[in-house]
């Protein structure tokens, strides 16, 4: 992975753990199906008037829709208004990676090398250390916590799609993707929340709507949709997923501290030694080798 693509990873990685705290936040007004269903919108509408409909198969649009837009953040929303604490969704749902590293080899039939085990069996070390931390140090509902693994899935069967996509021979531009499979998720997100929050919540969220709900939303919609998965696309659509999707590892680092010092939630000294874990098995996987070898040019 070039250095520029490699910060264009980190920039993700920060938005996106930015993002658990904003879904937090919008949600203390609006029920989370509709909030997820008006995020799309403004993802969809009006860029889609200025850009092209991406010529892959319709097969191909919906999975990639109704996976990592429609079943990613409709678990996902819902797991944190059930109590999910923000930094610990955003450390659940990088199970992801290894979601995608898995349905890589099934699909795919991609091979890891040693040293990407290496690193990756030290990340999910890591990421194990994370969850117990936070565990003992909050109550956090058994309901939450399986809704954010149904929601990291559902972003890993969307990899997978991405992937498929990006590898036909008409390869779509990314922002016509994103832009384009945001239509899918609308209607199933406002039907669902019609039917399990009723039309009269519906209506008084859009009544009583404030300055930090809509803030909330240009930023899920326009930052962390159009601006993270837009660059997120492009990186899958370029490299092997054992490359990318542990990346994604480096969000929760991100999201806990973000939680910690934006909504009081605790990140103890446990916690601190799970993300240096993760850190050290992200270098090992993305960064030892290539170090390595520069190394021992310049001798």
């Amino acid at each position: 992975m070039t250095r520029k693509d490699g910060l264009l990873a980190l920039l993700v990685v920060v938005v996106w753990g930015l993002n658990f705290v904003v879904i937090k936040v919008g949600l203390h007004n609006m029920p989370p199906l509709m909030l997820a269903g008006l995020r799309f919108l403004l993802v969809a509408f009006p860029a889609l008037f200025f850009v092209a409909r991406p010529k892959i198969p319709c097969r191909l649009l919906l999975g990639y829709g109704l996976t990592i837009s429609f079943g990613q953040f409709a678990f996902l929303f819902s797991a944190i208004n059930f109590g999910m604490p923000a930094g610990l969704a955003s450390l659940v749902l990088q199970a992801q990676a290894f979601f995608t590293i898995i349905l890589g080899a099934v699909v795919f039939g991609e091979r890891l090398q040693g040293k990407q085990l290496v690193g990756i069996t030290l990340a999910v070390f890591g990421v194990l250390v994370l969850v117990q931390a936070s565990l003992n140090g909050q109550h956090v509902a058994l309901l939450g916590f399986m809704l954010t693994l149904a929601a990291a899935f559902s972003w890993a069967c969307g990899n997978i799609f991405n992937k498929k996509i990006m590898q036909l021979e008409s390869r779509p531009p990314v922002m016509s993707l994103v832009v384009w499979s945001a239509l899918i998720p609308i209607v199933p997100f406002m039907a669902a929340s019609w039917l399990l929050d009723g039309p009269s919540v519906m209506w008084q969220s859009l009544v009583a709507i404030d300055l930090t709900t809509i803030l909330s939303l240009v930023y899920l919609a326009f930052v962390a949709t159009i601006v993270g998965y837009g660059i997120w696309g492009s990186l899958l659509g370029r490299y092997e997923t054992w490359r990318v999707a542990p990346l994604s590892l480096l969000v929760p680092v991100v999201g806990i501290a973000s939680a910690a010092l934006l909504l009081g939630e605790t990140l103890g000294a446990l916690q601190l030694f799970g993300a240096l874990l993760v850190m050290a098995g992200l270098y090992i996987n993305v960064f030892g080798l290539r170090l390595r070898r520069s190394t021992r040019a310049r001798s």
